[in-house]
This record gives C-alpha cells, structure tokens and sequence, in this order.
C-alpha cells in the first residue's frame, strides 16, 4: 500500500503557529547570546589583546635585520631565564601578559555622540522656524513655537540616517492646531518635506490625541525584483510589494543571487471576493501595461485569459498562441466579437450555475475555471467606435462586470490620466480594486483611489511605482515586479529570458482549433448589459467554453 504524501501547503493556523515558534527560538538564541558574550567578554578581551601582542611581536621579528637577530634571540632567551629563576617570576609574568593583553584588547570604538551635531542641530533649528508661522497663536501665552525659540522642547524624537538627514521625527504642536481639516495637514505635510528633502518619501502619522505628528523617510521599494512563480495559492494575484509595515504577509523570491523575502500585495479574486475587479490608471511609460502582463502571467497558470489591446503597439504579441490565452485582440471588430462572446459567456456561466443549485448539483467543472478579461487602454476603441458608428466595447462589459463574481469572471482595465474621462460608468462603479502608477499628483490619486495617499508622491518615480487600494482597505506603496514585453529590443537578456520561462506553451493545433465559444445566441442580437438576465430561462449548455483555445474571428458574428 502507498504511503500517501504529506502535504507541503500548510494551513494558515499552521502556519501562523510555525512563524510563531520559529520567532519565539530566535529571540531566545539571541538572549543566549547576549548572555554569553556578557559572562565571556573578559576572556574575549584577553585574547583579542593576545593575539595582538603576537602579531606585533612578528612585525617586530620580521623588520629586525638578519645580522642582528642572534643577539636579539640571545637577550630574549636570557630575560625568560632570568624571571624563570626569580621568586614569584613566571607568577609575575603571566600576570604582566594579561594585563598587557587586556589593554591591548579593549574596545576602542569610539562612543557614539550623544545629541545631534552642529549641521544637525542646524537643520532641527531650521524646522523649527519654519514651522512658527503655522504651529503659533498670537493670544497664546506660553507660545511652544515662537521665532528664537527651543527646538528640544518641540521635537520629542529626532533621528537621522548616515547622510545626515533626517530619519524620523516626533513633532510636538499646540492643541488649538486644526489638524483635522485635510488643509491644514496638507499644509505642514507639503513645508516639511520641502525642508527634510524632496527627494525622499515621508509618511506621516497625526496622533490628534496627543497632538503629536510623526515624520518618517521611507526607503525606496526595490525597482528591480524580475518576474517569476509566486508562492500563493489559486485566485491570488500579486500585483507588486510594498513596505515591511504594511502587510503581515512575505513572499521568497529570487532577488539576483540572493534568497529574499519581500512583503507582497495580494489581490484575491474569485466567488467570495469583495473587490472581483480593478482598474489601473497611469500615464504613459508609468508600467500599467507592464502591471497586466505580469497579471496575465499569473492567471494563466489556473484560469483561461482574453486580452483586448487598445494601445496596438503589440505589447502582449508573445501569448498569441498561448495555452489557456483565448485571444490577443488589437483591432476593433476582434475587440468587439470578442467581448461579446464574453459577455455571452457569462450569462451561460450563470445560467448553468443556476440549473446546477436547483437540482443540487455542484456547479460545472467549465464554470469553475476562472476567466479573466483583461482591457488595455479601451479608450482607444471607443472613439474608433464613435467615428465608425459602431457600439463602445465597454458597453458589452456591462454583465462580465456586473455579473462576474458569481460566474468567476475577471475584469481587469488600464487607462491613462488622459483618457480616464472616456471610462464608462459601469467600469468606473465596479472596479473597486484600483492601482495608480506613475508620477500623479495627490488629488489624482485621492480621485481614483477614493483617499488621499498616506506618503508623500515624488516628482521621480522608476516604472511600476505608485500606489493600491483593494476596495475600502488601506492604500498601500506598490511597486510592480519588472515583467518587460521579451520581443522589445529594449529588454535586457536576463528580463527577455525571466518572462519567456513564465510562458504557457504554445496551444497545438487541435488545441486550436475552434469548437464554439461557449453558448452561441442569435448572431443577429447581441449581448445587452441592460437587460435583466432570465436565470430560470434554459440553456443550451451543452456548447460549454473551449478552455485553453484562442478565440477565432468566425466563432463570433463581427461586424465588417
């Protein structure tokens, strides 16, 4: 009888509870240590100082002349005599080598400065001052900020990095400070860090209670962690990462040579997501299309992807023919049939889900795949639509977007700043997982993410850089893993190389052959979002979805 196979992917207490104990023995192997190094410092003090006095003693040998080294090994060897032969002598000179060994072998590092130096007590000055005008009352009688006045008195805490500017600050101010009104915040937020230096990002932390403000210099996210497999189980996507206080969550990926260990943010999709869909905004060359490709890499390794190009500039031309990539659409009448068989598709999913809890059945193996339709820059179709007097492709999004979470439908949407107006209301409404990328300014962010970013935005981001927000959770830093299109000349071998052993292989050709895609209606009447969906009417389910086959353009009427 085969023994069966432990299971590798533990659960989430299990987990918990091996973080939990695998912290629990560092802490106490570092307490053992501590205690050691304390009970062993005299010993390790005595033989850092011996091991000096022998190195020494050979520099000394080694430069000594070769013609006079006999009468230095003659007075030597008489000396040991000597105190060999006196009372208490070798007692004598044991106790003279330890003492010379311990005064050779203690620690010379200089003690570290207590308080700030003079540039940096300059600086603190320098905040403070700026900051009298918005942190003093003219009818206050013991004014805590006033023009010559105490810095030490309002900064609790200050620390600086080994450049010399400022780390973190506790900033103390007045109660009458209106630090609930966005205005004022934004005010003191934009003055330090114009002050602490605006090429650094800062966090900041209002404690309204205690009338206190922490400033913190955030470190720079790593920009260039390439594309790979991530640890996550099916229907978590990683859409980049983000700082270590963030998440309670890390992820091991291949950092170079290196083994690191990074905290991600997940986007979880599927039947019991509350954010089933997302939209990424940025302006060109900010990594939205570098965001959907990574997903889309993601995605194929348990669900089915049709991709719908708006750009044309062939950014996904390397999963055309992919297993498990329906279609790679750049024109419009593919756009279109496209997604309309989309939107037919969900209403089969739902309608074949339907039938299945009415008889109480379990829902089909071909619903339970997920689906993701994943939209770049649509605006572009939509004014080729307008000018050509054909239907806005968003509009047939209409029920994957309304109805995708039920049928495991996926929708994912980039757009530029500049063309965000061109957004339909129904992707704007449902698509409550966002992503900006890209330098914005924060009223752009705070218009697409619902709040205002916790961080301060820099003028100079790296591509894939920006901020998430998984429907009303907090908004998190996000960098997006490096994920090029590997036909650009551009792409350096190692990216080209990193992306093309995340793709899918090539679909055979029985693979692609086209056999219906999914549950066929009358050609001549489309798909309408609008309409309510008759759940009870019966279907023809016995044409399901062909899974793992690109979409043909005569599977689905398309207008010529």
């Amino acid at each position: 009888m085969a023994r069966r196979p432990l299971p590798r992917i533990l659960s989430k207490d299990s987990a918990q509870i091996a973080r939990t104990q695998i912290a629990r023995s560092r802490e106490l192997a570092r307490t053992a240590a501590d205690s050691a190094t304390d009970v062993l410092h005299p010993l390790i003090t005595v033989t850092r100082g011996l091991r000096l006095l022998a190195s020494a003693g050979r520099r000394r040998w080694a430069d000594t002349p070769r013609d006079k080294r006999g009468p230095l090994l003659f007075f030597v060897a008489s000396l040991v005599l000597l105190v060999a032969l006196m009372p208490y002598g070798p007692l004598l000179a044991v106790i003279a080598v330890m003492a010379a060994a311990a005064w050779h072998g203690r620690d010379r590092t200089p003690p570290a400065p207590e308080g700030p130096d003079e540039s940096q007590t300059q600086r603190l000055q320098a905040l403070y001052e700026a900051l009298v005008p918005y942190f003093s009352g003219a009818d206050d009688p013991a004014p805590l900020y006033a023009h010559g006045g105490e810095w030490e008195k309002a900064f609790a805490v200050h620390e600086f990095d080994d450049a010399g500017r400022v780390a973190q600050l506790v900033i103390r101010y007045p109660a009458y400070f209106p630090d609930g009104e966005p205005e004022a915040r934004a005010r003191i937020e934009q003055l330090l860090t114009a002050k602490a230096g605006r090429s650094r990002e800062y966090r900041f932390g209002w404690d309204e209670a205690g009338n206190q403000l922490t400033v913190t210099a955030l470190a720079p996210l790593p920009a260039d962690v390439p594309a790979q497999r991530f640890v996550t189980a099916p229907g978590e996507t990683v859409l980049g990462f983000t700082d270590p206080s963030e998440v309670p969550r890390t992820l091991p990926l291949s950092y170079g040579e290196e083994q690191i260990d990074i905290p991600p943010v997940v986007w979880r999709t599927g039947i019991r997501s509350t954010e089933p869909h997302l939209l990424a905004l940025g302006h060109p060359g900010s990594g939205t299309s570098t965001l959907l490709r990574s997903i889309a890499l993601q995605t194929l390794q348990y669900g089915d992807v049709l991709i719908v190009d708006g750009g044309g500039t062939g950014e996904y031309a390397c999963l055309t023919g992919r297993a498990g990539v329906l279609a790679v659409e750049c024109a419009l009448p593919g756009a279109l049939a496209s997604l309309e068989w989309a939107a037919q598709e969900t209403e089969r999913r739902l309608i074949a889900i339907n039938l299945a809890r009415q008889a109480g059945d379990p829902p089909p193996a071909d619903t339970r795949r997920p689906l993701w339709i994943i939209l770049d820059r649509p605006s572009v179709f939509a004014y080729l639509a307008a000018a050509d007097g054909r239907k806005d492709p968003q509009a047939l999004l209409g029920v994957p977007l309304r109805h995708g979470r039920a049928a495991n439908v996926t929708v994912v949407v980039a757009e530029q700043f500049d063309s965000a107006e061109a957004l339909s209301d129904a992707v704007r409404q449902h698509t409550r997982a966002r992503v900006v990328l890209g330098p914005a300014a924060p009223e752009q962010v705070e218009a697409v993410l619902g709040v205002p970013p916790h961080t301060t935005p820099m003028a100079h981001v790296p591509p894939g850089r920006g901020y998430a927000r998984l429907g009303s959770g907090p908004v998190h830093r996000l960098q997006v893993p490096r994920t090029p299109d590997p036909y650009d000349d551009a792409t350096s071998d190692a990216d080209r190389q990193a992306v093309l052993e995340l793709l899918p292989p090539r679909a055979t050709a029985v693979e692609a052959e086209p056999a219906g895609l999914g549950r066929q209606t009358d050609p001549a009447k489309p798909a309408d979002p609008a309409e309510p969906m008759d759940l009870a009417k019966p279907a023809d389910l016995a044409k399901p979805a062909v899974q793992n086959a690109p979409v043909a353009a005569e599977a689905v009427p398309a207008e010529s």
